[in-house]
């Protein structure tokens, strides 16, 4: 099987908080509120996907105070300095200055006291205020982060869109991978990726995506490059797909062992999560397109509780076990033919 020796794409150790607000400034709607120098924003480095409420902290407990994350002081935390007064929570605030934090981010459009922001001036510490409410706000950017800082790696294969379902073509250079694909986006299916897989293991889940490189482009053996999306348009396409299923094309090979019945599910692990997988052999005259789409039936079929292979299975135990209880009387096949007069 393949996938079992891939080798992950070295992880990001760090970004920018520049980089980050750069890329959600307007989706967050963020505003300055503070910032030593433009250059601030560059020194600052995020390393963690979790954020954190520095409610403790306020109060003046600091011995776990998880200072290498994204701060936000929402609602919770503006009424408490509102409560003790700014005065009081001020030693506080200085305290928590002294350490290395990325960045502060104010939720709900709160807003600190000038004198925590000139504090947070001079120990660089760059904040940040945006009208999003805080739980929405944390959601947005965890998501970011985890996306940011995701497992990756790159893999041989063509990945397709087929009636919703992520169908993963895999095999030996030169079987037919992309002609299988090809013949899909005839069909009115959609390819994510030909030839070079990009895959991101994000929330525990496998997301397929092509390179820049090779975006909407595919190459058909003894044809050469073709450009998908001007070819058939952009229902063709699509950018990115949840992996469901790993269809493995082989050549037959009358010594391997092929399910017949579809009770014995195989998985491949990548990236640590397991996906189903099709050991599917390539004889003459077999219309593996077809198959294909069957696959992706199949498989929603087994989304939403019904099992083919189970369900047969049963239907014969049950054929057998009422065959026990009857009389031994000789049993048809077929009780009664219905007349075709037509």
């Amino acid at each position: 099987m393949p996938f079992k020796d891939i080798e992950t794409i070295p992880r990001k150790e760090y970004i920018t908080v520049s980089y980050l607000v750069s890329h959600l400034k307007s989706h967050l709607k963020l505003e300055i509120q503070s910032c030593a120098s433009e250059s601030a924003c560059d020194d600052r480095l995020v390393t963690d996907t979790d954020l954190h409420r520095p409610g403790l902290a306020l109060a003046g407990y600091v011995d776990l105070f998880t200072h290498h994350r994204l701060q936000v002081i929402g609602n919770s935390e503006s009424q408490y300095i509102e409560h003790c007064g700014e005065e009081a929570c001020k030693d506080s605030f200085r305290e928590i200055t002294k350490f290395p934090i990325p960045a502060i981010f104010l939720t709900d459009n709160n807003e600190l006291p000038e004198s925590y922001l000139k504090m947070a001036e001079e120990a660089a510490i760059p904040v940040f205020q945006t009208p999003m409410e805080t739980t929405k706000f944390m959601f947005l950017v965890r998501d970011y982060l985890e996306d940011q800082f995701a497992i990756q790696t790159m893999v041989h294969g063509s990945m397709v869109d087929v009636y919703g379902v992520g169908i993963m073509i895999s095999g030996k250079s030169g079987i037919g991978k992309s002609e299988v694909a090809l013949d899909l986006v005839e069909r009115g299916h959609r390819v994510v990726s030909d030839d070079v897989i990009i895959l991101t293991k994000k929330n525990n889940i496998l997301i397929a995506s092509p390179t820049e490189m090779n975006k909407h482009f595919m190459e058909i053996r003894g044809l050469g490059i073709i450009d998908v999306l001007s070819m058939f348009g952009i229902r063709s396409i699509r950018y990115q797909k949840r992996v469901e299923v790993i269809m493995e094309l082989n050549l037959w090979d009358d010594s391997q062992h092929i399910d017949r019945t579809g009770l014995n599910r195989e998985n491949v692990s990548v990236l640590g999560i397991d996906i189903p997988t099709i050991n599917l052999p390539i004889t003459p005259g077999k219309n593996i397109t077809v198959i294909a789409e069957v696959i992706a039936m199949n498989h929603l079929l087994s989304h939403y509780g019904y099992d083919s292979a189970k369900a047969f299975q049963n239907k014969i135990q049950k054929k057998i076990a009422d065959k026990k209880t009857q009389s031994p009387v000789i049993q048809r096949a077929v009780d009664y033919f219905e007349g075709d007069l037509e």
